[in-house]
């Protein structure tokens, strides 16, 4: 029977943390730091191991890791959330370059820090894979891989079918791309080793301890009030949460299920020798590894959005999401068909109203934030890490200079204005994709969403 919510698989397979103590009351630092995830414990490392003498202290509402860094889909790869577009029109060529650079250099970064640190977690650079296993889907692959292949630091192969399936043999798939700048993690390892690794240095991280208000100077909790020179906002999809923070970021939500092991006979037929993360070309599209384990880790959008921005707690999916995921997963990978589901799950996003991920920090106030990061964080919350840690050190450097420090979306409307457009967003996807399954050529509802998103 499949286990369905609670923690991550990944989260159950590594054993539950021992409990950190709450915040024991009222305190003074130099660094308060909300959120317990990937984006605060990469701030609170770089800040530590650049000025040791620095006190820092970690605010978390349930434990280190338990949100969004230690359910995703664990895909350490390169992506400029939103696209390097928008910072060519913004910045100039020269500036999406950069962002595209650094972003490169971040997986290397996230790679490193892990062997120096003693993080087995399950990383593999093996690249990214797309697939697309419909002519509209191989329409907008080739027109993809000729945007991306104009821009330098891509590094993307257009693949035909054969060498789409020389690296992982996805039924019907008509053609590939492939780029080397991504690593398959085990999420739940990194984010608990980075803990441990935050912790070594004489950082302080308290469980269990609601944020509720985050203002100049002091970060509000049910435990008392941590005052310092700078407060850092890290909660990515918890972000409405906070007083205030309602319509900053919509909570979307991600699912996932994962197989048993499957037999050597069964990937044999499959392939998949390279470890590559997969992604398709699909408007709700699905994202998937083969685990250390040698299980198949399947996601996409279930139930994306929840009334009123409430964030969803206990990382239950719904049956019929569970269902749609096992129905692909089964048409991508028939050898697979057989294979029990052993778990599923949820997390939550953070979504700006632009999509575009950003960092930053106001000298005047102490207050820093970096999030938004539309799914794509494994990777973008290291970038974001070290550039909190020049920005609260008052550095001018390559990382602050980064086209989206500073960058500020407009907020969301209010209801029920976000549901009924995200309801619009996701009825046009799943519309197109069942046409182009029928044989249609695209619809591009992307562009039309895109408009509408971006307030066009």
């Amino acid at each position: 029977m499949t286990e369905n919510g609670g923690v991550s698989f990944w989260l159950q397979q590594v054993g539950m943390p021992a409990p950190r103590p709450t915040l024991p009351g009222d305190l003074q630092v130099d660094v308060a730091i909300v959120g317990a995830g990937y984006t605060g414990l990469w701030a609170a490392y770089y800040l530590k191991r650049d000025q040791p003498d620095l006190r820092i202290a970690v605010l978390e509402r349930r434990f280190a890791g338990y949100g969004a860094s230690g359910r995703n889909g664990g895909w350490l790869t390169n992506s400029v959330t939103g696209g390097r577009e928008q910072y060519a029109k913004s910045h100039g060529r020269d500036a999406a370059i950069a962002q595209q650079v650094a972003l490169n250099e971040s997986v290397d970064e996230v790679i490193r820090v892990a062997e120096a640190e003693g993080i087995d977690a399950d990383i593999r650079k093996g690249g990214e894979l797309t697939i697309a296993n419909t002519p509209a889907q191989l329409e907008r692959l080739r027109a993809f891989a000729a945007s991306e292949q104009a821009w330098p630091a891509t590094d993307l192969d257009l693949l035909d079918a054969a060498q789409a399936a020389a690296r992982v043999n996805v039924e019907g798939a008509l053609g590939g791309v492939w780029h080397p700048h991504c690593a398959r993690v085990h999420p739940a390892k990194l984010v608990l080793g980075l803990a441990r690794a935050v912790e070594r240095l004489g950082v302080a991280i308290y469980e269990n301890t609601t944020v509720t208000d985050i203002r100049a100077g002091e970060a509000r909790t049910d435990h008392g009030t941590v005052r310092a020179a700078h407060v850092l906002r890290a909660t990515e999809g918890f972000t409405p949460d906070l007083r205030g923070e309602h319509r900053t970021w919509l909570p979307m939500n991600s699912s996932l299920i994962v197989t048993e092991p499957l037999a050597a006979s069964v990937w044999q037929r499959i392939g998949w020798e390279g470890r590559e993360t997969l992604g398709d070309m699909a408007h709700v599209y699905m994202y998937a590894q083969r685990t250390a384990d040698d299980r198949i880790a399947f996601g996409g959008r279930g139930v994306p959005y929840r009334y009123g921005s409430r964030v969803d707690q206990d990382g239950r999916t719904q049956e019929r999401t569970i269902e749609s995921l096992t129905a692909l997963l089964t048409r991508f990978f028939p050898a697979a068909s057989d294979a029990a589901i052993d778990h599923a799950w949820s997390g939550v996003l953070g979504v700006p109203r632009d999509w575009a991920a950003t960092v930053g920090h106001d000298r005047a106030t102490g207050l820093g934030w970096a999030g938004g990061y539309v799914g794509t964080g494994v990777t973008t919350t290291n970038l974001a890490g070290r550039t909190l840690r020049d920005l609260v050190l008052g550095r001018e450097t390559e990382l602050t200079r980064l086209p989206w420090v500073g960058h500020r979306a407009r907020k969301w409307e209010v209801e029920p204005l976000r549901w009924l457009a995200v309801q619009a967003i996701y009825g046009a996807y799943h519309a197109a994709d069942r046409a182009e399954l029928r044989g249609r050529g695209t619809t591009a509802p992307i562009a039309h969403v895109a408009d509408l998103v971006a307030g066009r």
